[in-house]
This record gives structure tokens, C-alpha cells and sequence, in this order.
């Protein structure tokens, strides 16, 4: 039997996760160290993004543990783990997601927004890393008229803007020619870990998984950590 992994900034340990008679999550680790870019592998249903939501606490394990910062993740309450998505965890999904309605720095500026910051002071933060994200001169642009590129980027500048220990990408490039994938990933990583946030990033693309430091490969809900045990 194994145990538990300690001293790491996000880590879990014997997933279990049904969804009817299909076992998503079968006995699936993970673990994670600040600034550190761990990609999740797998093929398509093998369990990869039932992990990453399992570790953001959108989705409940059936059973197992899942600690972030020392605090077990499976013992709070859901207003305890949406608060933590809003404050300390960021999200970049495959087709970014951002508001049509709304032009691409208040798209950025959104999360700051939800969280009390005043319009002006969140402004101020979202054009630093829009700037950061080379985007910024789409400010004024609403997501309908920005490239995919573009709008992935701004996706990014959004997840990164409340300053996230931990940063979650879905199949960021998914959506995304070569060119402009490696561009998004380029400048996912190093804005990253400009900041030490760590990044778990799922994907089926060995060139997205070249931008990490550790590869966790899931097939039939088990993991395998291709460096150290999980």
C-alpha cells in the first residue's frame, strides 16, 4: 500500500471517482511543488480531466485525499472551495470562455471584479498582465473580434490576474493552430513562473507536454508518474 505524498504544495492520493458503473478515477496520485508545470497525459476518456477537476475541488472524489497547502481539500465545504477557485486557484480552458459582452480588459479584470476590487484598480492589474500577455493593445476589443490566439491569450491574462498559487489549464492549445499554441504555452509557463504559481495542465499533445518539468500519464483512471512514484 502506498502512502500519502507530503511536503508539496497540491497533492492527492488514491482518487476514486465513479460515474455509474464507469470508473473514471480508479486509485489516481498527483503531486505538485510552487513554480513547478506538471503536465497530465492520457487519451481521450482516460481520466485526465476528471483529475483536474477532482484537484481544483470541482468535483467531489468518491474517496481519497487531496491536500493543498497543508489543508485537506475533501473536509471543506463547497463556499470553502469556491472561494478558494477565486482566490487562489486559476483556470484557462480549451476555448477560453470569456464573456462576449464584455470588451477583453474588463474580461481580465472580471475575477478582481468578483472579489471586491474597485473598476479602476482592477483595470490597472488586468493591462499589466495584458501587456505581460502581449494583448494589451486589445483592451478596448470584445473576444468577437480578437484571433483564437489572441483571445486564449487574454483567457491566460485572466487566470493569472488575481495572482493564483496554483494554475489549472484544461487543454489550453486545444483550440489553437501549432503557431499560436506554442506562443500561448510560451508565455503561459513563463508568466507562471514569473510568479512561482504551479501549473497543472492537462493534455494529449506531447508538444504542449515538452513545456513541462513532469509528465503524469492516466490511463483507466490510474496514474503514472513518469518521474517518481505517485
Amino acid at each position: 500500500m502506498t502512502t500519502p505524498p507530503t511536503g508539496f504544495l497540491l497533492a492527492a492520493h488514491d482518487l476514486r471517482k465513479d460515474y455509474g458503473p464507469t470508473a473514471a478515477l480508479d486509485g489516481a496520485g498527483f503531486s505538485i511543488n510552487p513554480g513547478e508545470v506538471v503536465a497530465i497525459m492520457g487519451p481521450s476518456g482516460s481520466g485526465k480531466s476528471t483529475l483536474l477537476h477532482c484537484l481544483a475541488g470541482i468535483v467531489p472524489p468518491d474517496s481519497g485525499s487531496i491536500t493543498y497547502n497543508g489543508r485537506e481539500l475533501t473536509d471543506m465545504s463547497d463556499a470553502q472551495r469556491s472561494a478558494l477557485r477565486r482566490s487562489e486557484f486559476g483556470f484557462v480552458f480549451q476555448f477560453g470562455q470569456l464573456v462576449p459582452e464584455l470588451t477583453c480588459v474588463e474580461n481580465v479584470a472580471l475575477p478582481l471584479r468578483l472579489n471586491g476590487s474597485s473598476r479602476k484598480d482592477a483595470e490597472r492589474a488586468a493591462l499589466g498582465w495584458m501587456e505581460r500577455l502581449e494583448v494589451d493593445g486589445l483592451k478596448a476589443k470584445r473576444p468577437g473580434e480578437v484571433s483564437g490566439g489572441q483571445g486564449q491569450r487574454v483567457a491566460v491574462a485572466r487566470a493569472l490576474v488575481t495572482g493564483p498559487r496554483v494554475l489549472f489549464a484544461d487543454e489550453p492549445t486545444g483550440a489553437l493552430d501549432s503557431h499560436n499554441g506554442e506562443r500561448v504555452m510560451e508565455l503561459l509557463t513563463a508568466a507562471a513562473r514569473s510568479t512561482d504559481a504551479a501549473v497543472v495542465l492537462v493534455t494529449h499533445e506531447a508538444r504542449v507536454a515538452a513545456h513541462s518539468d513532469r509528465e503524469i500519464v492516466v490511463r483507466d483512471g490510474k496514474s503514472q508518474d513518469l518521474e517518481r512514484a505517485v
